[in-house]
């Protein structure tokens, strides 16, 4: 995803995650705040609060995601392999407010994935961020290095179905925003990134609508 494969705080209002800072104008805000959802309320990444249309008009069923449970135990049959993440390999790519955000993955090789994620707006770099997906023996754990913050590490903590969409579920024990990270693959080859967690105690929900392309022409990849 990119999206395109995959930028969307430890990480303060001033200081979100790259990748998510974009979001902060298009969410509701109280005095109490939010991503302190954003690099800050003035920096201006957008992609799509999980209550507003933008991230359900091409397809209802990311609206009706559910998150899953805040903790952060493994799953009770946790995969001994990177192996039912192979489908993330190549590109993704979205756009949400004149804000163009792709998310790049390399194969699985060696018990990892790599991957990358940028964010660009008015033809200029606003964000970038390095990914991988490991296996520890804890557990699977997705791995997100803001561009000059510190890694954040997410276990995953359960993979499930919903009709023809799998979710696969990431938590971080951390008490600060986000604590949950969720990849949702649908069917058509779109893919709904969730950032979620509480924030001031209130609970807050982004999603990033993304589509696999290809890597060199950018052409729509409907798989």
């Amino acid at each position: 995803m990119k999206t395109s494969l995959l930028a969307i705080c430890r990480w303060s209002i001033r200081g979100l995650p790259p990748r998510f800072a974009a979001l902060a104008p298009r969410i509701p805000l109280r005095p109490a705040g939010w991503f302190a959802f954003a690099l800050a309320l003035a920096s201006g990444l957008t992609p799509v609060l999980a209550q507003t249309p933008a991230a359900t008009a091409q397809d209802p069923a990311a609206a009706n995601a559910s998150a899953a449970p805040a903790n952060t135990a493994a799953p009770a049959n946790p995969p001994s392999t990177l192996e039912p993440f192979g489908w993330l390999h190549g590109c993704w790519d979205g756009k949400v407010n004149q804000r163009d955000f792709r998310e790049e993955w390399l194969p699985l090789r060696g018990d990892m994935m790599i991957g990358v994620s940028q964010t660009v707006s008015q033809g200029k770099t606003q964000d970038f961020e390095y990914l991988r997906l490991e296996l520890r023996p804890e557990g699977i754990f997705y791995v997100a290095v803001p561009s000059g913050k510190k890694e954040t590490s997410f276990r995953l903590s359960g993979r499930t179905r919903d009709g023809e969409n799998e979710i696969f579920t990431f938590e971080s024990p951390v008490d600060e925003f986000p604590q949950r990270i969720i990849y949702r693959r649908g069917s058509e080859g779109w893919l709904y990134a969730h950032v979620e967690g509480k924030l001031n105690g209130a609970p807050r929900s982004v999603i990033y609508p993304m589509r696999r392309v290809d890597c060199t022409s950018g052409e729509l990849i409907r798989q």
